[in-house]
């Protein structure tokens, strides 16, 4: 079901475009930016984990520098069936944690001093487990699918905005820069929903390759109260990649709404805690 989903909002996201695409500048236009928007892809589906691990000042480590950190997702990897995607730590107190990479066989996942020090090695392995889940999901490439045509949308209002459109298609002028205020935010909101959906696919795929919903749900519970109280400053900086982490790095007041770019933690864990219940007595298998 949120497959289909995720599907449905990206053919909403891409009609937009090209819906308003046509009206700035008819067939034509629709095809340049088309084309243009496809370039930003590519560009985006080669570098933007490297850029994204750059922002955050990530540095790699191995079992050496980290040993608990890399040994548990070593082990998951091998649960999940998955290349071992490189290991990375952001300086920050707040505990959060995200996945990048274009695929299984180029991923990385990176985790915060904040989180490694505040989880037990069980909650550790059901936040990193949700990591895993979004590589193998192949969502890191969906989210930047997403990101990449909002900012072509967002190209394109611009532009309607200042030049007014194609007179002799659609609804004029008027309409146009209507469109031109209004089509970014629902571009916005389409991004925000397709989040939201993929992080209650890695909740539950995360819970598989862990073996144990509650890991992820205590995680999450202690997580999210610890984030309102530790600003991540890189992320504040910039806050496009905010629905990278596994919880909001902007703040905690998360809400299953519109405009927020994740699920409300309560939403996520009441979802893990009856995953538990129809998991029985394999979820309450321990670590190691």
């Amino acid at each position: 079901m949120n497959t289909i989903r995720t599907f449905m909002l990206l053919a909403a996201m891409t009609a937009l475009f090209m819906g308003l695409g046509y009206l700035i500048g008819g067939a034509g236009g629709a095809a340049i930016a088309f084309l243009a928007a496809a370039a930003m892809n590519l560009f985006a589906w080669w570098n933007s984990d490297k850029m994204v691990l750059r922002m955050y000042k990530a540095r790699r480590v191995d079992e050496t520098v980290a040993p608990n950190y890399v040994h548990i997702v070593k082990e998951l990897a091998r649960r999940a069936n998955m290349p071992m995607p490189a290991t990375y730590i952001i300086d920050t107190p707040q505990p959060n944690a995200f996945a990048t990479g274009r695929n299984p066989e180029h991923a990385a996942v990176a985790a915060t001093t904040g989180l490694i020090a505040m989880l037990t090695p069980e909650e550790l392995a059901g936040v990193m487990a949700h990591e895993l889940a979004h590589i193998r999901n192949r969502d890191t490439l969906t989210m930047t699918v997403t990101a990449t045509i909002a900012g072509a949308i967002s190209m394109l209002a611009n532009f309607a905005f200042f030049f007014g459109g194609n007179r002799d298609n659609g609804p004029g002028i008027a309409g146009t820069l209507a469109l031109a205020i209004l089509a970014p935010m629902a571009a916005a909101l389409v991004q925000m929903a397709i989040s939201r959906t993929r992080e209650y696919s890695a909740d539950a795929g995360g819970a598989e390759i862990s073996g144990n919903p509650l890991w992820l749900a205590s995680a999450l519970e202690r997580m999210d109260a610890a984030a309102r109280r530790a600003p991540n400053e890189a992320a504040e900086a910039n806050p496009a990649t905010a629905h990278m982490f596994i919880v909001n790095p902007l703040n905690g007041r998360g809400r299953d709404n519109l405009f927020s770019t994740h699920p409300a933690t309560e939403n996520r864990i009441s979802a893990l805690r009856q995953l538990a219940q129809t998991m029985g007595e394999a979820a309450r298998r321990p670590w190691g």
